[in-house]
């Protein structure tokens, strides 16, 4: 399944990986479409803290994703759609990397890695929101089998965010 690509393990993110996400996100390239420009620590701080408790009460969180030599790369996960706009009430699908693990599998690797974990768990379907233009992710969401389903108008954008579907007990990730 896993044929050719990168070891990653994934864990629960610890209040030191707040600080090794917003090092390693500081960088235009990687928030380009995150809002174009670096988050303040306290936002890591924040959001590690919060899958914490998603791991604690959900079994599944945004995890933190290492490498073969046990660096912090990204993370990726899952968690409930975090907005008052989008794909409300669903479980959404994500993943985030420092720019130097671009294009080596990484993503691909533990997003499969996740669809494996939620279904374990029992979650039925998973989204995941992609700003257009953000052809990386798209291909990511390609890779695991899921289609654009819908678009919703995008808050702080003038575009319409993509939502792409996958079922986790009729559809497959390859």
């Amino acid at each position: 399944m896993n044929r050719g690509l990168p070891v990653v393990r994934l864990r629960v993110p610890t209040d030191e990986d707040a600080v090794a996400w917003h090092r390693i996100f500081d960088d235009p390239d990687v928030m380009e479409f995150h809002g174009g420009k670096s988050a303040e620590l306290s936002v890591y701080e924040e959001l590690t803290a919060r899958q914490r408790r998603h791991d604690a009460e959900l079994g599944f969180c945004l995890w933190t994703m290492v490498d073969e030599t046990g660096r912090v790369i990204g993370f990726t996960g899952a968690q409930p759609w975090p907005q008052e706009w989008g794909p409300t009430g669903e479980i959404e699908i994500g993943w985030r990397l420092g720019r130097e693990f671009w294009g080596k599998g990484y993503a691909i690797a533990a997003a499969q890695m996740t669809l494996e974990r939620l279904r374990a768990a029992g979650v039925r379907g998973v989204v995941a929101m992609v700003r257009p233009g953000n052809e990386r992710s798209v291909a990511v969401t390609r890779r695991l089998g899921m289609e654009l389903a819908q678009t919703f108008p995008h808050p702080r954008f003038e575009e319409d965010a993509l939502c792409f579907r996958l079922d986790l007990h009729g559809g497959h990730a390859e």
